[in-house]
């Protein structure tokens, strides 16, 4: 933990709690937490004085929907790598994601618990990591990679690093695989419930779970104090599964009014992930994407921004999502810009931080610049709020990067 205090001062900040930046404010930041936030001169003896000159100041970014351990664009290939190459390839990619401003994001499938060991024992430069373990999936669901002619039991994979989920089919085994990946380290369930692109035998409008399956998922998460996110694309899949209790609906492309307010009602929180389909549309054969799973992606792809005015309309909280795969994994800021296409800056960047913390459970903790908090801060060159962009670009724009208090990056002094 760093033990020099760091007192920013002259910064725009930017945090979302309001419409526009806070001009010259200053940020006393200690063992590691934001100690003080004011808009008048803050002393201690013996900080470290980094002057902001009018730059933006913001929290560290969110990204609620990745897979660090997904190498490659092909999950059933990546699934059969041997552990270590997938774990040390893992590592450069969260070293990108952080290098990115992107100081905290959840996993939906795949990393375990040894990852976030390895992250708080400061082995690997990486984002705070929140993990679901493997998701669930049902036989011939989504986080089933195997072909129509594999005959090998699915055991084989689930135990491996680079596979996404485990197979858990009927009520009972439901109940065991959710308690299982919490015990081995999980803060959060995922489930398959619908079809889904990468996956060669359930087309989109497949449904995942029976709705007792799914009840069963969210009462043992409920019972562990957490709540269950589900892989969500058609209309129908999304109300059964608020209806059964589901409160993170990952991607919702294909999402009608109705089932907006319904979500809206329920208090269930969206993570659309649009930036992936464009780049599985113009990269994923290239990098291996099988083209059973090339074939079903505009089924998702062209409906996407069109679910952001929906979930808008009907008041859906809607967090920061990139669900990005292998080498894809460097446009991971670019969901950003897209999203500016519909939303108003304000709303994508509080995406990327107050309502992504209110989906991780972590309101307080990250995405704010408030007393208590982490101190996980970025600096970004101009007003986010008037260019989307100058979140992109690998960082670029973003001459200081701290997490935890640690200056991960600093080309002011």
């Amino acid at each position: 933990m760093p033990d020099t205090p760091i007192l920013f001062t002259h910064a725009a900040l930017l945090d979302g709690t309001a419409d526009e930046p806070r001009p010259d404010t200053n940020i006393l930041v200690e063992g590691g937490r934001i100690r003080e936030v004011s808009d008048r001169t803050i002393r201690r003896e013996g900080a470290r004085v980094v002057d902001l000159g009018g730059r933006t100041l913001m929290p560290g970014l969110i990204d609620c929907h990745v897979h660090v351990i997904a190498t490659l664009a092909d999950l059933g290939g990546n699934a059969l790598l041997p552990d270590a190459l997938v774990a040390f390839r893992s590592a450069e990619i969260m070293r990108g994601m952080l290098r990115r401003g992107f100081t905290t994001v959840r996993d939906l499938g795949g990393a375990t618990h040894a990852l976030v060991q390895a992250i708080e024992e400061g082995l690997i430069e990486a984002p705070r990591l929140v993990i679901c373990g493997k998701a669930l999936s049902q036989t011939g669901g989504h986080a089933d990679l195997r072909g129509r002619t594999e005959e090998r039991d699915f055991a084989y994979q689930a135990r491996r690093l680079g596979a996404l989920g485990r197979v858990a089919d009927g009520v009972d085994a439901v109940r065991q695989a959710c308690r299982d990946e919490i015990r081995r380290g999980a803060t959060f369930i995922k489930i398959m419930a619908n079809g889904g692109v990468a996956s060669p035998t359930d087309p989109i409008a497949f449904l995942g779970y029976s709705r007792d399956e799914i009840r069963a998922a969210v009462e043992e998460a409920e019972n562990a104090q957490t709540y269950v996110a589900a892989h969500l694309y058609t209309d129908e899949a999304i109300r059964r599964a608020v209806e059964c209790g589901v409160r993170s609906v990952e991607h919702a492309n294909l999402i009608r009014p109705e089932t907006a307010r319904l979500m809206r009602e329920r208090g269930a929180i969206a993570c659309p992930t649009l930036v992936t389909y464009e780049k599985l549309k113009s990269e994923g054969a290239a990098l291996g994407l099988p083209a059973d799973s090339v074939a079903k992606i505009d089924d998702v792809r062209l409906a996407g921004l069109e679910s952001l005015g929906i979930m808008r309309e009907a008041g859906v909280t809607m967090a920061y999502g990139t669900d990005l795969l292998g080498p894809m994994h460097r446009h991971q800021s670019e969901e950003f810009v897209i999203r500016g296409e519909i939303l108003p800056a304000i709303e994508v960047i509080r995406s990327a931080t107050s309502y992504a913390a209110t989906l991780l459970r972590m309101e307080g903790q990250i995405g704010t610049v408030a007393a208590g908090a982490h101190a996980d801060l970025i600096v970004v060159d101009g007003d986010p709020l008037a260019d989307l962009s100058l979140l992109t670009g690998q960082g670029r724009h973003m001459p200081i990067i701290m997490q935890g208090g640690r200056l991960v990056k600093n080309e002011l002094n």
